[in-house]
């Protein structure tokens, strides 16, 4: 068991910091997904069944210049008392200061508290070591459960470990599961492990598919970064997406799988359109060879044949990005083929994990959320992890 699970937190003040950076309604406030609140309520519940008391932390979207009502998380007080099964969740209007210390220090065993959001001080972001000292002298011991942020090296994220001994810093259950499932992946792969890449952009998968080359066996590439690697071989993509400055990239990408023997797979054909809107006239072609004034906007059917039957032979498998614009109803098929095989996969006992939010939000809309193995709530962090850096979030804690 985790050392977070073998700990009585009894009589403690958990110093929790939580990824409650939610997406809410404009003019209600009212939270429009609630994903990452939901999964930190085994981490909180553990705490309060021991017989301690939680204090949350979080930031909730960019505030530029301080407080801004917006983003104040005064607008999800409610809806987590809902999530705890109708318990009190106390607020303070601070997540430093006299009214979050003094509320802080009077709080007793089974109590929970939320601090205003940690963004509106500029030093959150920039590490500050006192700001961080202030928030450590809130609680008694300190948990990481925001994997979403675990890439930041911000005061309550990694800066504040400091002011805990080793003995008195923990991963929370949501951190251990989002860790545990990228080193099942990044070290602990069974054979044949298929990565599936998508996006519009090789640049910004560079670094994992060069991580990935030394790890997978099998690199599925779709999305509009697949046109890059199209036109680097010589091929006619008319206006679809293209980094004309990744062209020599995706060769040298190319080129570098060949010598290791890592199989890519670029979409044979492709489902083309002439302009990018959701009533653009469609057709298909064949992904080297589309005709100008026509961009692909979604993997064909051969290509998602052949990715499928890849994805099918996987025993394990990371999935980044979608295939094409799933968000527009006649281009969400390619995608949808991907979430099927990948469920398929899963139920013969493959592992998969999906990460990055267009791909999760597709396994969510394709109704997938529970046919593959583990869903990161990390977009960002998952991706740096993937590349092979060191997350501060992760790094401190184990230091």
């Amino acid at each position: 068991m985790s050392k977070f699970s073998n700990y009585n937190f009894a009589n403690q003040k958990a110093l929790i910091r939580v990824d409650f950076n939610v997406p809410l309604d404009k003019t209600t406030f009212a939270i429009t997904d609630d994903t990452r609140m939901k999964a930190a309520i085994p981490t909180i519940q553990k705490v309060l069944n021991d017989g301690g008391s939680v204090i949350l932390m979080s930031h909730l979207g960019r505030p530029k210049e301080g407080p801004e009502e917006k983003y104040s998380l005064s607008h999800l007080v409610k809806h987590l008392s809902e999530l705890l099964n109708g318990k009190t969740v106390l607020f303070a209007n601070d997540c430093i200061g006299e009214q979050a210390t003094l509320t802080a220090s009077m709080l007793k065993a089974g109590e929970v508290l939320l601090l205003e959001n940690l963004r509106f001080y500029k030093e959150e972001e920039k590490g500050d070591e006192a700001f961080a000292e202030k928030l450590s002298k809130l609680g008694d011991v300190w948990v990481n459960d925001a994997f979403g942020t675990a890439h930041r090296a911000h005061a309550s994220t990694a800066v504040i470990a400091k002011f805990f001994s080793k003995e008195k810093r923990f991963f929370g259950l949501l951190m251990e599961a989002e860790v545990n499932a990228a080193e099942q992946v990044l070290h602990k792969a069974q054979k044949p492990f298929t990565a599936i890449i998508g996006g519009a952009k090789v640049s910004d998968k560079i670094l994992i598919i060069e991580n990935l080359l030394e790890k997978a066996t099998d690199i599925i590439i779709g999305g509009g970064m697949a046109y890059t690697f199209m036109k680097a071989q010589g091929g006619s993509i008319g206006n679809s997406l293209c980094e004309d400055d990744r062209l020599s990239t995706a060769l040298e990408i190319l080129e570098k799988a060949k010598q290791k023997n890592v199989q890519i797979h670029l979409p044979e054909d492709s489902v083309i359109a002439d302009k990018f809107a959701a009533d653009a006239n469609t057709n298909t072609a064949t992904s080297n060879a589309i005709p100008d004034g026509w961009m692909g906007l979604d993997i064909g059917s051969k290509a998602a044949a052949h990715f499928s039957e890849v994805i099918k032979k996987s025993k394990t498998i990371l999935w980044n990005g979608p295939m094409g614009v799933f968000e527009m109803e006649k281009f969400q098929s390619g995608t949808k083929a991907i979430a099927v095989a990948v469920a398929a996969s899963t139920e013969n006992g493959a592992f998969s994990l999906v990460g990055g939010g267009d791909s999760v939000a597709a396994v969510n809309q394709f109704g997938f959320n529970n046919k593959v193995s583990y869903i990161s709530t990390g977009g960002g962090a998952m991706l740096e992890y993937f590349e092979g850096k060191v997350l501060p979030g992760i790094a401190a804690v184990n230091e």
